[in-house]
């Protein structure tokens, strides 16, 4: 190498996840990205959310009814991508979700859920500032118990570095997404607790998380 040779510095771009390709069929009012709080879409609060708190790029996965998640949800300074498989899964949402990422440059990515309003910016700055290289860190809500698809006080929003992302993506499946990764690498897991529940909202009871 040349002696002027400037050594480059590892990336450092942080990408936000945003898996929103379900049908929301136990819900019964389409697309869970284009419900509204404050005025806005889902989609569009979480896209804002994550980079006010602190991603550098966000990609956005859609499925169901994409195209009329296109037309009404602005979807600003997102990369959208569309998950022709979206009904095996959120497995294959998680897995081109990543891939996008990493494929993009993203040296760490948080993964987040469309359809938890609890998530923002002062939630995505947490998890952010708690990471390490190598590492991952898991969300773990006040009041999980409200939750019904808590696992182990484990929840979203989460971070991995590209090793661990792109690990968590090989070894997802179905509607586990990367459980079962994370479980494998409980040493290299970092918990950050919210306040609040962090309920998804998955049906008509929950319709109350949006005011």
């Amino acid at each position: 190498m040349p002696a002027h040779a400037e050594i480059s510095e590892p990336p450092t771009a942080t990408t936000g996840v945003v898996l929103a390709a379900g049908d929301g069929s136990r819900l019964g009012r389409g697309p869970k990205a284009l419900l509204r709080q404050d005025g806005q879409t889902l989609v569009d609060g979480l896209v804002a959310a994550l980079h006010d708190g602190g991603c550098d790029e966000v990609v956005v996965v859609l499925g169901a009814e994409a195209d009329r998640v296109r037309a009404e949800a602005t979807l600003a300074g997102a990369h959208v991508v569309e998950n022709p498989a979206w009904t095996t899964g959120m497995a294959s949402s998680l897995r081109l979700g990543i891939s996008t990422a990493l494929a993009r440059g993203a040296a760490r990515v948080v993964v987040a859920l469309v359809d938890q309003p609890d998530v923002g910016p002062d939630v995505v700055a947490r998890v952010l500032a708690a990471h390490r290289p190598g590492r991952a860190v898991v969300s773990r809500w006040a009041d999980a118990g409200r939750r019904p698809n808590a696992h182990r006080g484990r929840a979203h929003p989460l971070v991995l570095d590209a090793a661990l992302a792109e690990r968590v993506a090989r070894g997802a499946q179905g509607d586990r997404g990367g459980r079962d990764v994370l479980d494998a690498h409980a040493d290299l897991i970092d918990v950050v607790e919210h306040p609040g529940d962090g309920r998804d909202v998955d049906t008509a009871a929950d319709l109350d998380l949006l005011g």
